[in-house]
């Protein structure tokens, strides 16, 4: 399907689609660092940063991701038809959506940060941040599973 599109190009994509797929693991493995210690104003801004990381390397993966899948690779009819590739998308959506509660908390922060205080999180609250993103990165794991299945053609139907 990548007819038209130097190996060079098809090879920077996948090259690109990589590197922003470690960038999100390493910007969860950084906010899971940062939120086990008591905050400071100056961690806080850390999460904060290292959140926004995560969010810039999710949507470099998904639009490099979406271009390879249609435009880049194989075809899209080669990818819809591999049960490891359908999952590893539910993955990521379901990764995406969680994300959303502990982004929603950091950018609440924002005001306390200005005024240089450390923002006020309740013990519970921050339990339920780190067990979503300790759920976040076993979903990564499970992401790097299913890419090493599908790359072996394990799992295809139709």
């Amino acid at each position: 399907m990548s007819e038209g599109f130097s190996p060079i190009a098809v090879a920077l994509a996948a090259f690109l689609h990589h590197v922003a797929a470690f960038g999100i693991a390493a910007a969860l493995v950084a906010e899971f660092a940062l939120l086990r210690n008591a905050l400071t104003p100056r961690s806080a801004r850390q999460v904060q940063l290292a959140d926004l990381a995560f969010g810039i390397a999710a949507g470099v993966v998904l639009v490099i991701g979406f271009f390879r899948v249609f435009y880049l690779e194989k075809g899209s009819a080669y990818y819809f038809h591999s049960a490891p590739f359908i999952v590893k998308v539910a993955i990521f959506a379901v990764i995406g959506i969680a994300s959303i509660y502990p982004t929603v908390e950091f950018l609440s922060w924002g005001k306390d940060l200005r005024q240089g205080r450390v923002p006020k999180v309740s013990e519970r609250k921050m339990r339920a941040i780190r067990a979503i993103i300790h759920w976040e990165l076993a979903g990564l794991v499970l992401m790097i599973l299913c890419a090493a299945l599908m790359a072996r053609g394990v799992g295809f139907f139709g």
